[in-house]
């Protein structure tokens, strides 16, 4: 049923390397630099990465724990930049946690059955919620932040992507 979940579990393991080739590629004079009002700078971008990661993992978690869980919506103000916690308050030390966390996920649901996968719940946020919907989402939630932090570092003031 589900082709693609190694897929999905390949590049969520390949998500920190990327990201650390990524950030140390970036001059660290550009990592906190905020480009508008409005926006995060690269650094608030790593240091989410890594401060979002036990909660995703919770969630999962919570899908091999319970028959239906329901989630309630993660969402950050998108105005404020975040307060990055004492570990991940660098680009260092943001890249060695979400490496860190992330590999411990992945060695945690490595054991799960397929049948976790298979497993919906509700969310007021989305019409659909799975456990591998949402294990799909962590990977694309990875890859979204890493676009942006392309886009903050190259991209020109004027082609700059406003949020909404």
């Amino acid at each position: 049923m589900f082709e693609s979940l190694s897929a999905v579990l390949e590049g969520l393991a390949l998500s920190p390397k990327i990201l650390r080739e990524l950030v140390e590629s970036i001059p660290a004079s550009q990592l906190t630099m905020v480009r508008r009002a409005g926006f995060w700078s690269i650094q608030d971008h790593v240091s989410h990465l890594a401060e979002v990661q036990p909660m995703l993992y919770a969630r999962l978690v919570r899908f091999r724990d319970e028959d239906h869980p329901d989630f309630e919506p993660y969402l950050p103000d998108p105005q404020a930049p975040p307060t990055p916690r004492p570990e991940t308050a660098d680009a260092a030390a943001a890249l060695a946690a979400f490496t860190e966390r992330r590999e411990k996920m992945l060695s945690r649901i490595a054991t799960y059955p397929l049948a976790i996968w298979q497993k919906s719940g509700s969310h007021r946020e989305y019409t659909h919620y799975t456990a591998f919907g949402l294990l799909r989402h962590i990977l694309l939630h990875d890859h979204w932040h890493m676009y942006r932090i392309e886009e903050l570092w190259l991209t020109r003031d004027e082609f700059l992507t406003e949020l909404h």
